[in-house]
């Protein structure tokens, strides 16, 4: 009967162990996604500061207000093109990240 006792505390403490091991592991993935996210995220902020100065630079030379009309108009097509296509970015490695979190036996593999 102490023996059986004794199995039964250590497979609870092994099943505890491997609840934690498991916790820790989808914390750690947790952190990896939100930087990998973050990351991504300053990278197209960066990328349409670039776009906002290049056209505002195409505007201050301009010849006319048709062309600064055009530029503008251009600029916007693009930003929402561009905004579009980011949004599906962010969206892909969240739903990525996810799976892998949600994976039976995943090992947090996905680096984005």
């Amino acid at each position: 009967m102490t023996d059986q006792r004794n199995d039964m505390g250590r497979a609870a403490a092994d099943a505890a162990q491997q609840a934690t091991d498991r916790l820790r592991a989808s914390g750690q993935h947790m952190m990896e996604s939100g930087q990998t996210i973050s990351t991504k995220i300053l990278d197209q902020v960066e990328a349409n500061t670039q776009e906002a100065f290049s056209a505002m630079r195409a505007a201050a030379q301009a010849k006319d207000l048709s062309q600064v009309m055009q530029i503008q108009s251009d600029f916007l097509r693009s930003q929402g093109q561009r905004s579009m296509e980011q949004a599906r970015e962010i969206g892909q490695l969240i739903m990525q990240f996810g799976r892998a979190a949600v994976a039976p036996g995943s090992g947090n593999d996905s680096n984005g």
